[in-house]
């Protein structure tokens, strides 16, 4: 652990850089099994988000471990510090004003509340976001075939199969994408963030609250 630093407070807080940005910055987390629809519904709500002209980004579950990430495999310990990283990365973007995205399985109970209790300290808003499918659903979309080497032995620590998921206890959102197609869930996240006055109100349709389910059709999505 680093010694003999000083934190240096900056000349600009946040009420007065979100007045200036005239937005709040806050992360929403989107959790859930792979090939759950993560991936799909951040790409499409960081492009709404940002074509209403809000300071908005994504952050990805795989883009990460091609730098930042790169030195962390998949062990429950490597696990816990990829998500300590992107907890701390996020509050930074949520500090500066911007909407981060996060798009991470983020498998374990106590290190979502790690990077929510981050944010809380600095008062910045987590949202969390249960991206919800059965484990049945992911394994018949699995489109980079990761469930099918995972039960054939071929990745080891694999979460759903070798490994655990925790499902969120008590999510801010709860999308079943099993239920609701891409641009439903968008509207989902973006009513919410309207009535919690994250963001200018949003006159979308199709919405049941914050539980996101519907009739329509589910696309294809990349977890």
């Amino acid at each position: 652990m680093a010694t003999n630093i000083t934190f240096h407070e900056g000349s600009v807080d946040a009420a007065e850089r979100f007045k200036l940005l005239k937005q709040k910055g806050i992360t929403i987390w989107l959790t859930g099994l792979s090939a759950s629809g993560k991936s799909t519904i951040a790409c499409a709500l960081e492009q709404h988000l940002l074509h209403q002209q809000r300071f908005t980004y994504r952050l990805d579950g795989d883009n990460v471990r091609f730098g930042l990430n790169k030195d962390l495999g998949f062990d429950e310990q490597s696990r816990v510090e990829n998500i300590r990283r992107i907890g701390e990365v996020s509050k930074l973007f949520a500090d500066s004003g911007c909407i981060a995205i996060t798009a991470f399985i983020s498998p374990y109970r106590a290190d979502r509340e790690i990077a929510r209790e981050l944010h809380e300290k600095a008062n910045l808003a987590f949202i969390e976001v249960f991206v919800d499918a059965p484990l049945s659903i992911v394994e018949q979309r699995d489109p980079k075939g990761l469930y099918r080497k995972a039960r054939a032995g071929e990745i080891k620590n694999f979460t759903g199969i070798s490994a655990p998921y925790e499902n969120p206890e008590k999510p801010e959102i709860h999308i079943k994408t099993d239920q609701c197609d891409v641009t439903h869930a968008v509207e989902v996240i973006a009513n919410y963030l309207a009535e919690q006055n994250y963001i200018s109100s949003y006159h979308g349709e199709g919405s049941d609250g914050y539980e996101g389910k519907c009739e329509s059709s589910t696309p294809k999505v990349d977890g």
